[in-house]
């Protein structure tokens, strides 16, 4: 038995990939910026649910991200969502990089007391957009299995 012949540029379609992802960005970046406003404006944002809220938004951002790029390479869409959804995390960083520099707080960027990139945390957030852009890809396709056999 041999493996099935994959056309590998033809599994990966990176404008699809690209369009996923910057759709996943302009998702987030709005989110950052109300938890950067939020962060600013209240005492107790480390111990308030925003900072709950607004992380499970962010997440839930990847979803569509990895569908819209689903949607444009139907050929492989857990693929092309899976890499929507790690692309707009990536993309994110320097953001959030960015928002830490123009900040003047005392808050390490990847050390002290309580930093704003952990190593676990970029790890679960590096395989929480992946597998998240991937959902949207599996979603995506399954609605359009569901079209195409008329049970629209």
């Amino acid at each position: 038995m041999s493996p099935p012949d994959v056309d590998a540029p033809a599994t990966v379609r990176w404008p699809a990939v690209i369009r996923g992802a910057l759709l996943g960005l302009a998702l987030v970046i709005p989110i950052t910026i109300v938890g950067a406003v939020l962060d600013r404006a209240m005492d107790d944002f480390e111990d308030s649910g925003w900072r709950v809220l607004l992380a499970l938004l962010i997440a839930a951002a990847f979803v569509p991200a990895g569908a819209y790029a689903a949607r444009l390479a139907r050929a492989a869409p857990l693929t092309n969502g899976a890499l929507a959804g790690l692309g707009a995390f990536l993309v994110w960083l320097p953001l959030r990089l960015l928002i830490w520099f123009t900040r003047n707080d005392d808050q390490g960027l990847v050390s002290g007391h309580d930093p704003v990139f952990r190593p676990g945390q970029l790890f679960g957030f590096l395989v929480i957009s992946t597998a998240l852009g991937m959902l949207g890809g599996f979603l995506a396709s399954r609605r359009w299995a569901h079209d195409d056999s008329g049970g629209g």
